[in-house]
């Protein structure tokens, strides 16, 4: 192939109608054990500023989850790392086994780029209607990357359409973040869940067990975190 003709990479987002975007917001769970009291964290989360919200873990009566949210993943190995490793975060065991990082991400059929990418997940994370979330990984087979595109598409679409029916009863409203190569178990995918009851939120997961994608292409799935709010911060 001549020079001229090769395809630069592109790691831009990109959605409808020639939009193309270097915006995208990362977001991190981090949980902790051993929380007695959590106000003094809140107030520390407050004092720094952070972005993001502090759940009550369901399955551990003294755990605590951490979602954190920015723009530049450098917030995460530098002012959230200062703030986790001061009091008082520092006197809480960590469990990196329940440790989330990922990136939001385009399809290439997005009307409103930004909207998608930063505007749509901020408000699904941090309004105060819905406080349940459940938190997880996920990795698809290796079967699934050699799919031809249309018969990937088919089986992306069948998980769309549920999600959208889901949201549009308000049961559950979806965060769907990008995590190859950010994570210890090699993950592709984050996945967050999050609405005013907890019931549809498991009822939603229970569904997609019958999905073609969950029942023949996922490798591993979890671990779960369920999580209820008791801080938000303000929607940016």
């Amino acid at each position: 192939m001549a020079s001229g003709d090769e395809v630069k990479a592109d790691v831009r987002e990109r959605g409808a109608n020639n939009q193309f975007s270097e915006r995208r917001l990362w977001m991190q769970l981090q949980v902790f054990g051993g929380c007695t009291d959590p106000k003094p964290l809140v107030r520390a989360l407050e004092a720094h500023r952070i972005e993001g919200a502090l759940y009550h873990d369901l399955n551990d009566p003294r755990g605590i989850g951490v979602l954190a949210i920015g723009e530049d993943p450098k917030f995460f190995a530098s002012a959230l790392r200062e703030v986790l490793n001061a009091e008082p975060f520092a006197a809480l065991p960590h469990k990196p086994e329940f440790s989330m990082f990922g990136r939001t991400y385009s399809s290439g059929f997005e009307a409103d780029l930004d909207e998608w990418l930063c505007k749509r997940p901020r408000r699904t994370a941090l309004n105060p209607a819905w406080p349940w979330a459940i938190w997880y990984p996920l990795r698809r087979t290796g079967a699934f990357s050699r799919l031809e595109p249309k018969e990937q598409g088919e089986i992306i679409r069948e998980h769309g359409i549920l999600g959208h029916k889901y949201g549009d009863a308000d049961f559950a409203h979806d965060i769907r973040l990008a995590c190859h190569g950010l994570d210890v178990h090699d993950n592709d995918f984050v996945i967050g869940l999050v609405g005013k009851k907890l019931h549809p939120l498991s009822h939603l997961v229970q569904t997609m067990r019958k999905t073609a994608q969950t029942s023949q292409y996922l490798q591993t799935l979890g671990p779960f975190f369920v999580g209820l709010a008791l801080w938000q911060s303000a929607q940016r």
